[in-house]
């Protein structure tokens, strides 16, 4: 079996259990971390479905001053857009909500990225929906990355990885921040 389509059986799962188990909880929490409170420019995303929830963390975000970054898909790849929590600046591309306006122009600013998984392994590799934008976002970002899971979304084994998979520094639950050891 390839890694792809062993990855693929596993988004099938993960997404069925995550269905199956789906309770909305907070991460606004995350907000007075280190990492996140003295960063001036953080990107984050706008969860759909069963996905942990941003919306009060976003809010936390913004209500401390700091700029706000939201992905918006452009081809292949990704790009930010400054966001000041309008939802009239939102438009809805299928299931995900991406901002409109300009793109920011300095994403090496990004000091903090808080990242989407389905699972998150003790090395820090994430398994994503399988569209890869987040592996070539994180490739040119050298800011500090936490994926949101929900509780029991740590795999205890190791995820299948592919070269291009991009390691997190962190995952966070509701109730537990784990910090990943540099490679």
């Amino acid at each position: 079996m390839t890694q792809q389509s062993e990855k693929d059986l596993l988004r099938t799962r993960y997404r069925h259990e995550r269905h199956e188990r789906y309770l909305p909880h907070s991460f606004s929490h995350l907000a007075e971390i280190p990492e996140i409170s003295q960063a001036k420019v953080i990107a984050s995303y706008i969860s759909y479905g069963d996905e942990p929830r941003t919306s009060e963390l976003n809010a936390e975000i913004l209500r401390a001053g700091k700029i706000l970054l939201l992905p918006r898909m452009s081809g292949v790849d990704l790009e930010w857009v400054q966001w000041n929590g309008d939802e009239n600046q939102l438009t809805s591309q299928k299931k995900i909500l991406e901002p409109t306006g300009p793109i920011y122009p300095n994403p090496s600013e990004i000091e903090a990225i808080i990242v989407p998984a389905l699972r998150i392994d003790r090395s820090g590799y994430r398994l994503g929906q399988g569209g890869g934008y987040y592996d070539r976002a994180l490739e040119h970002l050298k800011g500090w990355r936490i994926g949101l899971i929900h509780p029991d979304e740590i795999s205890g084994e190791d995820l299948p990885r592919e070269v291009h998979d991009i390691p997190l520094n962190a995952a966070a639950t509701p109730d537990v921040i784990l910090r990943f050891k540099k490679n």
